[in-house]
């Protein structure tokens, strides 16, 4: 869409020619205002104090072409000039020419935005933050149901698990978790030791650190800092690697194998950390013991022979046992979380680390709620 054919197809010109009245310029056109006319466009700044301009073409309309390209540079002016408040004219261009430009500010430069949804406020952000934590506990369910579906067929016929799967899950899991888990246990023992003993040596009560110590690392502390452990370690690696695969369309490829992917990627991941859970909180259990006895023999005056002599006295085996059956319950949640943030991913790779942050924060949250419903319970039956 053009007007005008200047014959050598010179760049695009223009220049500024003052008016009679103060204030009034004429900015005359030539050249090619084409796209091969425009590499350097000119500057169609106006001139200081300006309140009125007339854009006109040479007198010789062979010098002077315009097309949508063209167009596009002078409507953009325009609107400049119109924000500033200054009358512009139009009519020493052709009417082909007015028109093309008129046609580029109606349709090129005024794309229509889209409207803000109106902000509704506190009320409505609670509205909406309800709305998507249950969509998040729906879906959390409906893995839970699958789970107790196809892992109960799977449990009859032990033989159809992957068990070499399972036995790497374990290594990865469990193996290569005891370090942290055993390191990060023993200085918690040792704060409960320093907390509760600075209190109970005020009373001459350093003995009492053992009951202390031993009741909160058994009952509470030893599983529920191995769950949260291993939600921010295992958990968040199996939301990456479930994640990775959704995006690689191996998952697809696995459905078009005819290979189920619960049975090859959830149900081995699950099964490995009910396994070993209870494991890494025996090894938290122990290692907490060891730190609180640590800091009772050196802070406090209880020697570490009779600090483990008193352990049986004041805890027994429900009290280990009322502390471990929590383990099993958290690794079903800690992996069946990572696994179905995994399995949701859709798009690009930033949603694999976005998938991987709210498996983690869901997976702790479910822990803490859990942790605290065993213990009402706990309460309620008197044990």
């Amino acid at each position: 869409m053009a007007e005008g054919a200047p014959a050598q197809s010179p760049l695009a010109q223009a220049e500024w020619i003052p008016g009679a009245q103060p204030g009034t310029s004429t900015l005359r056109l030539s050249g090619a205002w084409a796209v091969h006319g425009l590499s350097r466009p000119p500057t169609l700044h106006a001139p200081p104090g300006s309140r009125a301009i007339r854009v006109e073409g040479p007198s010789d309309a062979s010098a002077f072409m315009l097309d949508s390209a063209g167009a596009c540079v002078l409507a953009a002016a325009l609107r400049i000039w119109n924000e500033a408040g200054i009358a512009v004219d139009l009519s020493a261009l052709s009417p082909t020419q007015r028109g093309l430009v008129e046609l580029v500010r109606a349709h090129g430069l005024a794309a229509p935005v889209a409207p803000k949804p109106p902000h509704a406020g506190l009320l409505g952000d609670v509205g909406r933050g309800t709305l998507a934590a249950m969509r998040e506990g729906r879906a959390f369910v409906a893995a839970l149901g699958e789970l107790v579906w196809r892992g109960a067929g799977l449990v009859a016929r032990p033989g159809s698990i992957r068990w070499r799967a399972v036995a790497a899950e374990i290594d990865a899991a469990g193996l290569h978790a005891t370090g942290i888990v055993a390191l990060l246990s023993f200085l918690i023992g040792m704060v409960m030791a320093y907390q509760g003993g600075a209190t109970l040596a005020t009373y001459g009560a350093n003995i009492l650190i053992v009951n202390l110590v031993s009741i909160l690392t058994l009952r509470e502390m030893g599983p529920f800092l191995t769950a949260i452990l291993v939600a921010g370690r295992t958990g968040s690696s199996y939301t990456a690697q479930v994640g990775t695969m959704r995006i690689t369309e191996e998952i697809d490829a696995l459905r078009a194998l005819g290979m189920s992917p619960f049975e090859v990627l959830v149900f081995p991941k699950v099964v490995a950390l009910v396994l070993v859970m209870p494991l890494l909180s025996l090894l938290a259990d122990l290692m907490g013991l060891l730190g609180g006895a640590v800091v009772a023999a050196v802070g406090y005056g209880v020697p570490m022979q009779i600090f483990f002599e008193r352990v049986p006295q004041v805890v027994d085996v429900q009290t280990l046992a009322l502390g471990l059956i929590k383990a099993p319950v958290f690794a079903v949640v800690v992996a069946l979380v990572g696994c179905m943030q995994g399995m949701r991913v859709a798009g690009s790779a930033a949603e694999v680390g976005r998938a991987t942050t709210r498996s983690v924060v869901q997976a702790i949250f479910l822990v803490i709620i859990i942790d605290a419903a065993f213990s009402i319970m706990y309460n309620v039956l008197g044990i």
